[in-house]
């Protein structure tokens, strides 16, 4: 049991910048950022493989969010900057535990097998 426990979020202006964490109990292969927006599905956001540390975007944050991760501390990181009203959304990490067969695999919520519980992160206007 890998237990996820995300950190950072908040209220900010557009334009304005936040750093999300997401601590880690135990090993995994890859994590991954997804977003839910009030009355929308979750989407994926960004993905880290812990090896090699190669990442995956959707095209909406390219050029804005960073995904970034601290093997010694386990834990991974989500800098959010330029940020707008549209990214308004509950936050959640996940953790994969089984290698992924490739980075595009890592955009689909099924690969995954922990979640963490959510962080709130409000863009005002």
């Amino acid at each position: 049991q890998v237990q996820l426990v995300e950190s950072g979020g908040g209220l900010v202006q557009a334009g304005g910048s936040l750093r999300l964490s997401c601590a880690a109990s135990g090993p995994s292969s890859a994590m991954g950022w997804f977003r839910q927006a009030p009355g929308k599905d979750r989407e994926f956001v960004t993905a880290i493989r812990w090896s090699g540390g190669s990442t995956s975007n959707v095209d909406s944050v390219k050029g804005r969010f960073t995904i970034s991760r601290d093997n010694a501390k386990n834990t991974v990181y989500l800098q959010m900057n330029s940020l707008k009203p549209e990214d308004t959304a509950v936050y959640y990490c996940a953790a994969k535990v089984t290698v992924p067969l490739s980075l595009w695999r890592l955009r689909d919520q099924n690969e995954y097998d922990y979640w963490g519980q959510g962080t709130q992160v409000t863009v005002s206007s």
